[in-house]
């Protein structure tokens, strides 16, 4: 059977790729010397379904009882085992795709809430604000609490252009609040490259069939606008907020700037069921310095990438702790063109470790300085008319001329304080972006001796020790 492996958060996405795949029904098989309690648990639910049937108070619809049935036994697993209905792998299928109606959001359960792990750039749920570790506590004034994680989803599914209102409780918000949103159509667009400075930025967002592609060929366009990879001071791979995707995918993404070595490891409940992906030799980077972005709502995928790279000592790690999702799903078809979503295997960094429940670790902790409020802003524009100015040589009343610098040298003087003014914008924009980029500014500063480094370290990890799988 063909089988296609999910590293991203559990539950229903909205707005994320999710695999699909092809393969053939899973058959009923006997197994001898089955315990008879077991048959006689399944007796017993076939008496409550009789029960259910004859004496409820209202006529139930059987497929949907038996399909609550079936999820109730995959949920009851952990929080990403889940049964997908007909209707739901077919939705599915057309998330793979890549263009699809909805608000732009991944989500999961925690404590019966729905809780968002990340709002996708450019859509719907990122435009109208809605931020890593929001709670959704109702959708159009009807409560979750409750359903299930594909129920809530449900809910908060509909036709491209209706509207739909979401009660938010956000810490530091004393109480919750409503946010309208407008479905749209959502169009993935895996990788966004650009160059800040010398520094090529590859925010990548999701983990589908595209990611690899959109990253080797955006890498690419901006290292030749830079003029050469000479030109690029280094690299920033942005994962913040993406909530992971396809296996295959990460192993690529992290085999482009890795030369040897393995990227991770995944061990099922028995030994022949794992897996190891090693990395082939080639570096779209080029030995350039990286810095990898993470913060809480980076999982699964990312994480494995943020992983292989930091165990490798490839990339220095930025930001906050990851999200903490350390195993896979397997999306498995079932008769009747369902398919079951089945948590498969643990995965495992190249030095062995596993992250779940705890992720992956910055090497420099940077926190997202919070959006300043009304009263803050207030503050800092009364506190700018009350601070004097700073003074300068060239303020004082007859200070000497620097009349010895060319037209050329003068040009780059204002060529770098205007690049140091838009660092200056950009660190207010986004401080853990500036940090980074600041990062691989100091170590291109050292000249030679940076690069040598950075192999010297990938000598030592080039083969960490595992375990088998």
């Amino acid at each position: 059977m063909k089988k296609v492996a999910i590293a991203a958060v559990g539950g229903a996405a909205l707005g994320l790729v999710v695999t699909t795949q092809v393969a053939g029904p899973l058959l009923a098989q006997e197994t001898g010397g089955s315990d008879r309690s077991i048959y006689q648990q399944l007796d017993l639910f076939g008496d409550i379904f009789e029960r259910i049937r004859a004496d409820y108070v209202e006529e139930v619809d059987e497929q949907q009882l038996i399909e609550a049935a079936i999820n109730g036994m995959l949920t009851s697993l952990d929080p990403h085992s889940s049964y997908l209905s007909p209707d739901d792998a077919e939705k599915m299928r057309v998330q793979t795709r890549g263009e699809f109606g909805g608000l732009g959001i991944e989500v999961t359960q925690e404590e019966g809430w729905v809780k968002v792990v990340s709002p996708m750039d450019g859509t719907p749920a990122a435009l109208a604000g809605l931020v890593t570790g929001d709670f959704i506590t109702a959708v159009d004034g009807q409560s979750l609490m409750g359903l299930s994680l594909d129920e809530a989803v449900e809910m908060m599914r509909g036709p491209v252009g209706s509207e739909i209102t979401l009660t938010i409780v956000r810490e530091g918000q004393e109480q919750p609040f409503d946010v309208s949103i407008v479905r749209d159509t959502i169009k993935l667009q895996a990788v966004r490259a650009r160059t800040e400075g010398e520094t090529v930025v590859l925010r990548v967002t999701t983990f589908n069939d595209q990611t690899f592609p959109d990253l080797s060929q955006g890498l690419s366009a901006q290292v030749e606008a830079a003029g050469g990879m000479d030109a690029v001071n280094g690299i920033v791979l942005d994962l913040r907020n993406n909530p992971g995707g396809l296996l295959d995918q990460a192993i690529y993404v992290a085999d482009a700037f890795l030369d040897a070595g393995e990227i991770v490891s995944t061990r099922g409940r028995h030994a022949e069921d794992g897996d190891r992906y090693n990395a082939t030799p080639g570096d779209l980077a080029e030995s350039k310095p990286m810095v990898v972005l993470i913060n809480g709502g980076s999982a699964s995928a990312s994480e494995i990438v943020a992983g292989a790279l930091q165990d490798h000592r490839r990339a220095v790690v930025v930001g906050t702790q990851s999200f903490g999702k350390g195993s896979v799903q397997t999306v498995m078809p079932l008769a009747e063109d369902g398919a079951m979503r089945l948590t498969t295997a643990r995965y495992y960094t190249p030095s062995g470790r596993s992250i779940q429940a705890l992720g992956i670790s910055p090497d420099i902790v940077v926190a997202q300085p919070p959006a300043a409020d009304a009263a803050a802003t207030a503050a800092d524009e009364v506190e700018e008319t009350t601070t004097p100015r700073e003074i300068h040589e060239g303020d004082l009343r007859g200070a000497l001329n620097n009349d010895s610098l060319s037209d050329e040298e003068r040009s780059q003087i204002e060529e770098e304080q205007a690049r140091a003014e838009a660092a200056a914008q950009l660190r207010e924009e986004d401080y853990q972006l500036a940090y980074a980029i600041d990062i691989l500014k100091g170590l291109s500063a050292l000249g030679p001796s940076a690069p040598a480094t950075v192999q010297a370290a990938q000598a030592q990890t080039e083969a960490p020790e595992t375990a088998e799988p």
